[in-house]
């Protein structure tokens, strides 16, 4: 469920590019000229129908529908892949999970992260003289993987529902395998622990100052800046504050959509105030909704996969269906993409690394294969069409971690395995293969509800278009300077500010500071 992406900072690749004190924001040096600024916003398990641009039957997004009036919504946008650290990952590299090494989730006792060989998006744009942050439920500030992996004084909605941090020198039972009631969740700001257990109410609080605040010196500087933003909405739990501090709805997930979106909304505002002709401003989701968690999970919209629902299970979130992989998109750039343009472009997360580089001025990495596009003629261009292919990997539900068993082909999508993923009623589709594929023509199925006839001249004409396109990417990330990424668990590494304590519990002066422990900032 988490990414530890601070893991993947104390293994040796920093996101940062500096580190980003209060104080300086490690600011100095060359000047912005007319290199743009890049605030790149992820939301976390967001339904592509949790967007009220995508779907009339949402109205908590008020901030965000105004951006995509103000700019472009793409509605055939799609992750990497369903889950957290694989679809992260691939944001920053550009790459899939079969060339960087992260095909499933870490733990909180994970060892390792992000290999070493693989470069980051902000350390390509710190080398064209960008200076750089992270915010979210990552490093520089923010906790280092998915607030459900640690306990809190305040554990907000959760099915099922956990217990609070045990306190005093009490130690907890734990009654739930999914609840983590012996370490508390950590609050980073660099490398030190400044809070654990963290107030989660407070947090969208924190992730608004931080970065506005770094928006503001960034500018001030000189230098242009890439902003990467990972909230931790709307994963769960959600917080109670949001839902109790808002009378208009009783649904905690409304009220948590209204709370993220408010987030975003300062953001952009700052943008505006600051640098609004020279900042280019990326909005979209890491995977679907997480469907078990029932009313605490958002809305696919019309991609129901209802050929899996009818197997039974879940065809959102962890599966290669729609309702998986297509997510929220929007791009805001007042002055240089047109205003109130819906796109049906087939694009991915993918794509951000390879965009961004090419309007930062900068050159891609050598010595190894992308699998997103430049997506400048899209945005700018008027295009409207992207990838031909995009190939979605399993990500936790059936099959090998990070194999690529489903193939998007233009309008076609076709499936070589399906199930294992639960749904809110409890059940998980049957892990199935298919050979030959399951394809469904999503141009007048989008619900994916009755795949084409094997034997029909349609699904003859396509399948060995399938067989090639993936045929052809498997040689060519056998040809490819491929990573491996360290999946090894040590207990010792959890992050913990005072293990004297139950629940490692601290306050901001006791503080422990890792960067002594590994010389990776020089």
């Amino acid at each position: 469920m988490g990414w530890l992406f601070l893991k993947v900072l104390l293994a040796g690749v920093s996101f940062l590019g500096c580190l980003y004190p209060l104080v300086d924001f490690c600011f100095s040096g060359e000047t912005r000229g007319q290199k743009p600024n890049f605030v790149i916003i992820l939301a976390d398990d967001m339904g592509w129908g949790d967007l009220g641009a995508n779907w009339a039957e949402t109205k908590d997004t008020v901030n965000l529908d105004k951006m995509a009036a103000e700019g472009m919504r793409f509605v055939d946008f799609h992750t990497a892949a369903s889950t957290c650290s694989p679809s992260r990952a691939s944001l920053l590299t550009g790459r899939l999970g079969l060339r960087h090494g992260v095909t499933h989730n870490f733990a909180v006792t994970s060892v390792g992260g992000l290999p070493l060989n693989e470069t980051t998006l902000a350390e390509v744009l710190k080398q064209a003289g960008y200076v750089t942050a992270m915010i979210g439920f990552d490093y520089y500030f923010g906790i280092p993987y998915s607030h459900d992996m640690g306990c809190t004084d305040t554990p907000g909605y959760n099915l099922p529902p956990c217990p609070a941090c045990p306190p005093g020198d009490r130690s907890s039972r734990n009654l739930e395998r999914a609840c983590y009631t012996d370490v508390a969740l950590p609050l980073y700001e660099n490398l030190n622990i400044v809070e654990q257990p963290v107030n989660l109410s407070g947090l969208a609080r924190k992730y608004a100052e931080k970065a506005t605040q770094f928006i503001q010196h960034a500018s001030a500087s000189g230098r242009p800046f890439l902003l990467y933003v990972g909230l931790a909405h709307m994963h769960v739990p959600l917080s109670r504050t949001q839902l109790s501090a808002d009378p208009r709805s009783q649904r905690p997930y409304g009220a948590g959509l209204r709370e993220m979106d408010s987030l975003v909304g300062q953001i952009k505002d700052k943008v505006d105030r600051i640098a609004k002709e020279n900042t280019f401003l990326w909005f979209t989701g890491d995977n679907g909704p997480w469907a078990q968690k029932c009313e605490l999970a958002g809305s696919v919209g019309p991609f129901t996969g209802s050929w899996q629902s009818h197997q039974g299970g879940s065809p959102a979130k962890q599966t290669t269906w729609e309702g998986g992989h297509r997510v929220p998109a929007l791009a805001y750039w007042p002055g240089r993409i047109p205003v109130n343009v819906t796109s049906t472009a087939l694009l991915s997360v993918l794509d951000i690394f390879p965009t961004v580089v090419a309007l930062a001025g900068a050159s891609l990495p050598q010595g190894r294969h992308f699998d997103g596009l430049d997506a400048s003629e899209v945005l700018f261009g008027g295009l409207q069409t992207g990838h031909r292919v995009l190939f979605h990997p399993n990500s936790g539900a059936a099959g090998e971690y990070g194999e690529l068993q489903t193939v998007r082909l233009e309008h076609y999508k076709a499936f070589y395995i399906t199930g294992g993923a639960k749904a809110c009623d409890g059940s998980t589709g049957p892990e199935q293969h298919h050979e030959p594929p399951l394809i469904f023509n999503l141009e007048n199925d989008i619900a994916e509800g009755v795949p084409l006839e094997r034997g029909s001249a349609e699904y003859q004409r396509v399948l060995p278009k399938v067989r090639e396109v993936l045929a052809d990417v498997l040689r060519d990330i056998a040809d490819d300077n491929i990573s491996r990424a360290d999946y090894t668990q040590d207990p010792s590494v959890i992050p913990c500010c005072n293990p004297y304590q139950v629940a490692c519990r601290c306050h901001a002066t006791e503080q422990t500071d890792f960067s002594t422990s590994r010389n990776i900032w020089k």
